[in-house]
């Protein structure tokens, strides 16, 4: 939460930081186990070598690229404004202010559902819509971002 920190305004503290799910890696680790197991069973063929070091290859970039969207993804709510920030070296964030967020809604396949992960989408003001994918637990971020506007509401 280094940059949610460093860029808390006056007065504002942090209420609830969400953390990337685990199952980001699963894809690239799937890929580069299929290519690991290639590699293994293609000493007789040079082309079974070939197509192996290619997938292992492919996977092990997947597996490195959803690392820095795990390490460099962070969301949270403080008590005055919703902020996600996505990327490790090149950044892009989003900070809505509470007036400025019309709805939260969350996507959730079978999977997500089962291990507890999902899309979450802040509406804003304007028509903006901001995706924040895989996600542990976004209906309960979810549901502490609508209590905590409802609170600065009713201040």
């Amino acid at each position: 939460m280094k940059y949610i920190n460093n860029n808390l305004i006056q007065g504002e503290s942090l209420l609830k930081a969400g953390k990337v799910h685990w199952f980001v890696f699963f894809s690239g680790a799937f890929v580069t186990l299929f290519g690991g197991l290639l590699l293994i069973g293609s000493s007789d063929s040079k082309m079974n070598l070939l197509v192996g070091t290619i997938i292992l290859l492919v996977g092990a970039i997947s597996l490195i690229k959803a690392y820095f969207y795990y390490i460099g993804t962070e969301l949270a709510v403080t008590n005055k404004r919703v902020v996600a920030k996505f990327g490790f070296i090149k950044r892009d964030s989003i900070e809505l202010n509470y007036s400025a967020v019309e709805s939260i809604t969350v996507e959730q396949g079978i999977v997500g559902r089962i291990l507890n992960f999902g899309t979450v989408w802040v509406n804003g003001s304007g028509g903006r819509r901001a995706p924040i994918p895989i996600i542990v637990a976004p209906l309960e971020f979810r549901k502490f971002a609508l209590e905590a506007f409802e609170s600065q509401n009713d201040s």
